[in-house]
């Protein structure tokens, strides 16, 4: 197919020198997706929802409109759900504008800053809940964004983060100053309900630059919807004869499983075909990718991982630590490994795209309903969409796996020739609302009074599909609670939020977790480290590790040895006992962490990754950090300084005495325990120390200590550089620092 100059279509919108500039970039034409997004006015300040396959040219189209604005003096938000999303974007977008002088910086985490310094930035990537965070402190520099792009858009309709965004984009909508909005998707069913919600023209292109294809594999065929058929040469298993008839042609596969479980043990069976595959220039890069694993985590699941790359075979799930998924995806991308089984989080993360897609099944166990699902159609879009690679294959397959005649006419009616769901508003949900209204009546005055909320409500999403007969009376039954919490004050028919309100706005966490962590202020003068642990482990905002059959004996040991450390009482109703018991085991989980149980050991006892205790880590640092604010605030001074310590315990991982030398740059849990054996208790220790003396502890080299000292001899910084060096450090998640290996 033949494309167009790009030089042809831009020379209206930029100079010469940037036309030539963006061609050195090898933006030399334009695919049909930037030329219909330019057609409707992408570069003239138009709204514009776009609705486009992955990999047709959706982040170009974002790039260009973003350009433009730099060149004109603006400033650019690009919006992203996932942390990895962002870091991905964050990557190409510092290339790519930095070829025009134009900086950028990555956002993530952080709940309870302005971030000033991020207005020194041309184009600042963020996700979704942390572009809420800095609206929500009034960051200075928001009013001065002209254009906000909003990746992956179609989450909108996800029940957890959904409304988010939609609030988000809601409040955006009605500032004084709105920006170009753009939204960008493979997947919307309703693309022209969400464009008019957001004032945009919808704009729908089909063309991809790898064609895909879509079928259903069964008996050692595969069915095609094109009506073609496929024999695949069997081996006595569908995943692995479909593996061998894609790497035997040099391809790659990746194969979605429904579960981490799954996954690893379907990798575990495809490495014996895989191994076969191995370039011999790539073995030597594999064994040093699996030794840089081990030598980061020494835990069960990362050695599996380690071991499977030798042979050309990696699994990817959200129980992996961050630097192991990004090693398996880039070996991947550079061809290394032939074959990757993941859960279908990769699906909506980065972009990873193989010859050949494999779903192994259509169906999911829902944990809170306990029975199987099919998964949405939507869901299958997304994986689907990741079947072929540009510049390397002509042709994508995405392939569904059927087991019985009847279930493969089944698969092509539910799947293949279905349109993805319309995205609902998840606004209607009573907690969900609940948080959202005191978030908007805390932080923009503008909506003090019923009318202005009735307005602001009328402006959503949910409204845009449902008009607010449904929303008002719940926003009503939200405002009575939120009042009656001491959370927000009426009178004569205006809205305040009282100093304790806004505080748990800021502090973005659930207003129940607040109450909740009220409530047992004011019944206990102080509780043991368990049962704050317990409390973190039990309100809204925490996620908690499931319960598995054999777990049941040693809780039930732990609450009869310490259950006076907890201050809940046992529930009798056998459901809510298995919630209890859950809440303990996340709890003995975080104990075990701060009292620094090695890493392999709490992955062995708990039946997690690695990937598990870093966000269960982070998760709950912020939920003792938020208590200690609200404690602080109420005038429970005892519980304030408790959760402050476990805090800081939490987000490093140690015992009370290590806390002053882990808050140097660094040194992690482990580096601080080896400090503390050689005695080096305090930061004055070290101040005097003989630098020789520091060269004695395994693991300090010259570069490490050196650069303790230069700490300890560094003037006081400014607040200003302090919060730039915060989000230099911030632009990459560094675990191997985190965890002081």
């Amino acid at each position: 197919m033949e494309y167009t100059p790009a030089r042809q279509v831009l020379s209206k919108y930029f100079s010469q020198e940037i036309i030539s500039k963006l061609e050195e970039e090898g933006v030399k034409f334009l695919y049909p997706t930037q030329l219909l997004a330019i057609k409707n006015g992408v570069l003239d300040g138009e709204n514009i929802v776009l609705s486009a396959p992955t990999a047709s040219g959706k982040t170009l189209v974002a790039g260009l409109a973003a350009l433009k604005h730099l060149e004109e003096g603006g400033k650019v938000l690009y919006l992203v759900p996932l942390r990895a999303l962002a870091s991905e974007k964050y990557k190409e977008f510092k290339k790519f504008f930095g070829a025009f002088g134009y900086k950028t910086v990555l956002s993530t985490g952080d709940y309870d800053s302005a971030d000033p310094a991020l207005g020194k930035y041309d184009v600042i990537v963020t996700t979704n809940e942390k572009a809420d965070s800095l609206m929500r402190h009034s960051a200075p520099w928001f009013p001065s964004l002209t254009l906000i792009v909003a990746d992956e858009i179609h989450l909108l309709g996800t029940e957890k983060r959904g409304a988010t965004l939609e609030v988000l984009l809601t409040r955006i909508l009605m500032s004084e100053h709105t920006p170009q909005l753009l939204g960008l998707s493979a997947t919307i069913g309703n693309l022209e309900d969400v464009a008019r919600w957001l004032h945009a023209k919808p704009v729908k292109v089909d063309w991809r630059p790898v064609v895909l294809r879509e079928g259903v594999y069964y008996d050692e065929n595969i069915f095609f919807a094109d009506g073609s058929t496929r024999r695949i040469d069997s081996l006595g298993n569908s995943v692995l004869s479909l593996t061998y008839d894609t790497l035997r042609e040099s391809g790659q596969v990746l194969i979605f499983s429904p579960t981490r479980r799954a996954a690893v043990a379907e990798a575990k069976k495809v490495a014996n075909i895989s191994r076969k595959f191995v370039a011999e220039g790539s073995k030597r890069v594999l064994q040093e990718a699996s030794r840089k694993l081990v030598s980061l985590h020494a835990d069960k699941l990362t050695h599996e991982l380690a071991e499977l790359l030798l042979r050309g075979v990696a699994f990817h799930h959200a129980g992996l630590s961050g630097d192991a998924r990004e090693i398996v995806e880039d070996l991947f991308r550079a061809g290394h490994i032939k074959a990757v089984v993941a859960t279908p989080t990769l699906a909506a993360g980065v972009n990873l795209p193989a010859r050949r897609v494999v779903i192994t099944d259509y169906r999911r166990y829902n944990v809170e309903l306990g029975y199987q699902e099919s998964i949405p159609v939507m869901e299958y879009k997304q994986m689907a969409g990741r079947a072929g690679r540009p510049k390397f294959d002509k042709e994508g397959e995405a392939i569904l796996i059927a087991r019985s005649f009847e279930e493969v006419e089944y698969l092509f009616k539910k799947y293949i020739y279905a349109e993805p769901e319309s995205l609902q508003s998840q606004l209607g949900s009573e907690p969900v609302l609940r948080s959202q209204l005191l978030a908007v009546i805390s932080t923009d005055e503008k909506i003090r009074s019923m009318d202005m909320l009735e307005k602001f409500l009328g402006r959503t999403f949910f409204a845009q599909r449902y008009g607010t007969f449904g929303i008002l009376p719940l926003a009503r039954k939200n405002l009575e609670k939120l009042i009656a919490g001491g959370l927000i004050e009426e009178k004569n028919g205006v809205l305040n939020p009282t100093f304790l309100g806004k505080r748990i706005a800021e502090l973005y966490i659930d207003p129940d977790t607040a109450l909740e962590g009220i409530r047992l202020f004011k019944e206990h003068e102080s509780l043991e480290v368990l049962g704050y642990l317990f409390l973190v482990s039990k309100i809204p905002d925490m996620t908690t590790i499931g319960v598995r059959r054999g777990d049941y004996e040693y809780l039930e040991e732990v609450l009869e040895d310490r259950g006076r450390e907890i201050p809940y009482q046992v529930p009798q109703d056998e459901i809510e006992y298995e919630f209890f018991l859950s809440y303990l085991k996340t709890a003995l989980l975080l104990e075990d962490w701060i009292n620094e149980v090695p890493e392999d050991s709490i992955v062995e006892k708990y039946d997690v990754g690695p990937g598990d205790i870093y966000s269960l880590t982070q998760t709950a640092e912020w939920i003792s950090f938020s208590l200690s604010q609200i404690a602080e605030i109420l005038g429970f001074h005892e519980h304030s300084v408790k959760l402050s310590v476990l805090s800081k315990r939490i987000a490093h991982g140690v015992k009370e005495e290590l806390l002053e030398l882990v808050a140097l740059k660094g040194i992690g849990r482990v580096r601080a325990r080896k400090l503390y054996e050689h005695g080096y208790r305090s930061i004055y220790d070290l101040a005097v120390a003989d630098e020789k003396e520091l060269l004695r502890i395994p693991g300090f080299g010259p570069a490490l200590v050196k650069a303790i000292k230069q700490q300890l001899r560094s003037p006081v910084e400014s607040q200003e550089e302090v919060e730039e060096e915060r989000l230099e450090e911030a632009e990459q998640i560094n675990l191997e620092e985190y965890f002081g290996v």
